[in-house]
């Protein structure tokens, strides 16, 4: 996978920021191998993808690329660049593709989702949209939940998401005119995608660090609750958790989203 937007276009301004995302790369050359970014980029989400972040290291890279280790520094200068350009690929898989296939999505094509589920708002639809595509991303590429949150990534494809999300909250009745409502909305959808899913994922690393499912280790805790409820101490846990539905991880992400969207929505006059 490698990231599917261009870098900004060089000028002295871009250039003297120092920004991995409009720092110019190395004149291409054959010998002794070719490398770009994009080839560092690859190898470094198919060796998290295999052991986690603690996987990635520059040698581990270059061993993968079969080049030496100081030829990366010539395109990323620290691992931080290199999580950073990694995440930035990630979201590249979220974010809305034009006629092209290359971007945010044309105002044409979003409209053609205007209709929604059975008439309901396209800003709905877009939002669940960006939340579905966010969740088959992090259970790819499991990392990817432990690099969300802290400072807002600025990547190409990151602010490509940002703006589809932030276009489509804008068009939330009574937010259009009103950026401060907006970067609210915005954040609370991003809290809820980022704290959801890695629960989701922390789940799935434990069910295989452990050695037993999900299923298995609630059947080992059980015994345990139910002499421990039985006390009285805690009826509202107790009553919940005996008589709450049991959703599979899909159904329970879908429905907190509605949540969140059915609170989005209410900030309408």
């Amino acid at each position: 996978m490698t990231p599917r937007h261009d870098s900004p276009a060089d000028s002295s301004t871009a250039a003297s920021s120092g920004l991995i995302w409009e720092r110019p790369e190395p004149p291409a050359r054959r010998s002794p191998g070719p490398l770009s970014r994009a080839l560092i980029v690859t190898a470094a989400l198919e060796l998290a993808d295999a052991d986690g972040l603690e996987g990635v290291s520059f040698r581990r890279v270059a061993a993968a690329l079969e080049v030496g280790p100081m030829r990366l520094y010539g395109y990323v200068e620290t691992k931080a660049e290199l999580l950073e350009l990694m995440v930035d690929a990630a979201y590249g898989e979220i974010a809305p593709r034009t006629a092209s296939g290359r971007g945010s999505r044309s105002t044409a094509a979003g409209a053609s989702r205007a209709a929604g589920r059975a008439g309901e708002p396209g800003w709905r639809e877009e939002l669940r949209a960006i939340a579905e595509r966010t969740r088959l991303t992090a259970l790819r590429h499991e990392w990817f939940t432990e690099l969300l949150g802290g400072r807002p990534h600025l990547g190409p494809n990151a602010l490509a998401v940002m703006e589809a999300v932030l276009a489509a909250v804008q068009r939330v009745p009574g937010l259009a005119d009103d950026p401060t409502g907006v970067q609210r909305a915005a954040g609370v959808f991003h809290a809820y995608l980022t704290g959801t899913l890695r629960v989701e994922v922390g789940q799935r690393q434990a069910e295989r660090s452990e050695g037993r499912s999900d299923h298995d280790w609630q059947a080992a805790m059980g015994p345990y609750l139910v002499r421990t409820l039985a006390a009285g101490r805690h009826p509202t846990v107790a009553r919940v958790m005996a008589e709450a539905e049991h959703l599979a991880p899909g159904e329970q992400f879908a429905a907190g989203l509605e949540l969140v969207l059915d609170g989005i929505a209410a900030q309408s006059p």
